[in-house]
């Protein structure tokens, strides 16, 4: 039976019927947002994960169509970084992760499907990718993902679908089949290799979807495995809901998170907001569609 479980505010897919190992960690990690300036930049420093609730927990003070939908809530400021962290445990038991932003694929901009497509493809395989900071609009780059309110039409979504009708973010986890896991377990250094062992190291209605920010200088690693070791029939999705301070204080009885520092508090203090300077590597082509989508910035120029 495959499981989601919320631990230590992380998302714990499961697949025991698969193999006692297939387990995959997923958070959500507050983070610097960076200029929008047309330079690409590191990734930022990480903020720490955002508190996460089900929202099956709060069903008579959440939206009727998040019942519907179910999984999980979490706060963020407008205009707030977010990135996406795999987290493979010891095991490192390989998955390949479909991403979305209101059902819009965050590598290919393609509207969301329950199947994994291999050319483009619309999915990351962790190990080795590690974590996804935004939209996937070129090699090497991504365009950071922001926290937007629904309606500005700022988000992916509007800016593709017209209509904000889903905000949030969608994953969805396929493990690797078990008789491959088990053919790669043979080879540990090529298994190293591939999974990167060896590798150096507002309203209170707000409902909220994830716009385009900066742009972040990231690799996308393209599937070291090939599309048919990954088991498509025991897949398991999560709708990860976004709301504003106001409106997670109202449903839950918490406050929200304080409100994360910028860049200039950063300078300020005499201090660099990036850790690492990312290595080209071979990797996604990017999206010609999302190449497209006016950024955040851009918006508030017009």
């Amino acid at each position: 039976m495959t499981m989601i479980e919320l631990m230590n505010d992380s998302l714990c897919f499961s697949f025991p019927q698969v193999h006692p190992c297939a387990k995959l960690g997923i958070s959500f990690i507050r983070t610097l947002r960076i200029p929008d300036d047309g330079a690409a930049y590191p990734n930022p420093p990480r903020l720490g994960a955002f508190p996460m609730v089900h929202v099956d927990d709060y069903e008579s003070s959440v939206p009727a169509q998040w019942l519907e939908w179910g999984g999980v809530m979490l706060p963020m400021y407008q205009s707030e970084a977010l990135l996406v962290q795999f987290d493979p445990g010891k095991t490192r038991y390989p998955f390949a992760v479909k991403l979305a932003a209101g059902k819009i694929n965050a590598l290919t901009g393609d509207a969301w499907t329950n199947d994994l497509t291999p050319h483009p493809q619309d999915y990351a395989v962790s190990p080795p990718q590690e974590e996804i900071s935004g939209y996937c609009v070129g090699r090497g780059v991504v365009r950071q993902f922001i926290a937007m309110p629904l309606g500005l039409g700022s988000t992916a979504e509007e800016q593709l679908a017209g209509n904000p009708k889903y905000g949030g973010v969608q994953v969805c986890a396929y493990p690797m089949k078990a008789e491959a896991f088990e053919r790669f377990s043979k080879s540990p250094d090529e298994f190293e290799v591939m999974t990167g062992v060896n590798e150096e190291q507002a309203p209170f209605h707000a409902k909220m979807g994830l716009g385009l920010g900066g742009l972040l200088g990231q690799n996308v690693k393209l599937d070291p495995f090939g599309y048919d070791v990954w088991d498509r029939q025991n897949r398991s999705r999560c709708f990860v809901h976004l709301t504003d301070s106001a409106l997670w204080t109202a449903i839950t009885g918490q406050d929200p998170p304080v409100a994360p520092p910028r860049a200039m508090h950063y300078n300020l203090a005499g201090l660099p907001y990036h850790e690492e300077i990312y290595a080209p590597t071979p990797v996604h082509e990017g999206s010609r569609i999302l190449e497209k989508l006016r950024t955040i910035e851009t918006q508030a120029g017009d």
